[in-house]
């Protein structure tokens, strides 16, 4: 086995989900297509300089559909040679490209690879593929389905956690996403998306709230409490599951929930042979990497238990880890994962995450170990480890180590 390294790490501004938002007019095939050539770019690479092309997407209709890797290789400035997949691990799609990607490298399958995904919910909205988990009865009356948002509230009853809590740790990702913009540190990482004049579309990340106050978020009423409780009644459909609970505390809405937005990330993986042939040099050896599934009605805690594989895999502890990324996919996800690892507030998402900055589905995994890489670089850090919950109950994990 060789070692697989990171080169590059680059991401699109996330743009709001919505057709008002700033990218609502470029495809996901456009965005791909420009940040695989920021990719080729940055790095002086030969069109067909890369084994493959993985890219993850979630929602895989329309023009989301077919081989999206494939069509955004054809559409950018790479080699025809090089050929592309497409993959989807609902929200864990871009981490999962760039495992998948790690360990081709790991095994020999090639040098180099670009990995990462794209999401554009704007376009193709979530959901919209009618997947079966959600809307097939043979399976969604036996394991119990209730929307992600149910689940959400479901942790926070479980495991006690308040409306007061999730929407301080709700302010606190506002606070460090205005704070990480201001002192420039996504500068390495960001590809201002640009029209077809060169005039930029977007340069900043657009979803974010700065100055969001505890009274603000107050304000807002559960988003999930009426089809908890009212129609169809999922709170019922969760009780049958877990009979000790006697009712769920709707405590998310839409200022501590991750937000709808476009993006796209890639990453530029290779082993040593790659970056000495181009000549690169390595930021980081990805160390390890796991998957699990887990209990698919509660859904979201995959970050718990795939946390603890990865570590027992690689015969680590919590304490070896430096930084942390883990998904605000709902704040209770967040709160679970630090009640669980009883892990320092201050070196989770340090520079805010999907409450503040938006969760574009298929490339998020892929952004947020850009994001933890270039913020061990800032603090001269070692190890991180970066995770998310994934629907219908998976996790999956990463840990990096710079070099």
């Amino acid at each position: 086995m060789t070692d697989a390294f990171i080169y590059d790490a680059a991401r699109t501004p996330r743009g709001k989900g919505r057709s008002d938002g700033s990218l609502h007019e470029v495809t996901s095939l456009a965005l791909s297509a420009r940040l695989l050539n920021a990719v080729k770019d940055r790095n002086g690479l030969e069109g067909n300089a890369v084994e493959d092309v993985i890219w993850g997407n979630v929602t895989q209709v329309k023009e989301q559909g077919g081989c999206l890797a494939r069509s955004a290789v054809l559409a950018s400035d790479l080699d025809e040679r090089i050929p592309g997949l497409s993959i989807n691990r609902f929200c864990a799609s871009g981490m999962e490209a760039v495992n998948l990607a790690a360990n081709q490298v790991k095994a020999g399958a090639g040098s180099g690879y670009i990995a990462g995904g794209v999401e554009m919910m704007s376009r193709v909205p979530m959901g919209s593929d009618g997947a079966a988990i959600a809307v097939d009865p043979t399976v969604a009356m036996n394991q119990y389905f209730v929307p992600q948002g149910i689940s959400a509230d479901i942790i926070a009853t479980e495991y006690g956690f308040t409306r007061e809590e999730a929407d301080k740790l709700a302010v606190e990702s506002q606070n460090r996403a205005a704070r990480a913009w201001q002192e420039g540190r996504f500068a390495r990482s960001i590809v201002p998306v640009k029209d077809q004049n060169g005039l930029t579309i977007l340069d900043h990340d657009e979803y974010m709230r700065p100055g969001t106050t505890m009274e603000d978020l107050a304000k807002l009423k559960p988003a999930f409490k009426d089809m908890g409780e009212v129609m169809p009644g999922f709170d019922k459909v969760a009780m049958l599951k877990y009979p000790h609970l006697d009712r769920i505390e709707h405590i998310h809405h839409a200022g501590n929930s991750s937000g709808i937005v476009d993006g796209a990330a890639a990453m530029l993986i290779g082993n040593e042979e790659f970056g000495k042939a181009h000549g690169l040099k390595p930021r980081a050896r990805i160390r390890a990497t796991a998957k699990i599934g887990t209990d698919p009605t509660i859904m979201l805690t995959g970050p718990v238990p795939v946390t603890e594989k990865i570590l027992a895999d690689s015969g680590m502890s919590i304490g070896d880890i430096d930084l942390f990324e883990v998904n605000e996919a709902f704040a209770a996800v967040v709160l679970r994962f630090m009640q669980a690892f009883q892990v320092d507030p201050g070196k989770v998402n340090v520079n805010g995450g999907a409450m503040a900055l938006g969760h574009p589905l298929g490339a998020t995994g892929a952004i947020i170990i850009g994001t933890l890489l270039d913020e061990l670089e800032r603090q001269d850090k070692t190890v991180g480890l970066a995770t998310l919950c994934i629907a219908s109950g998976m996790g999956a994990a990463t840990i990096i180590e710079r070099v």
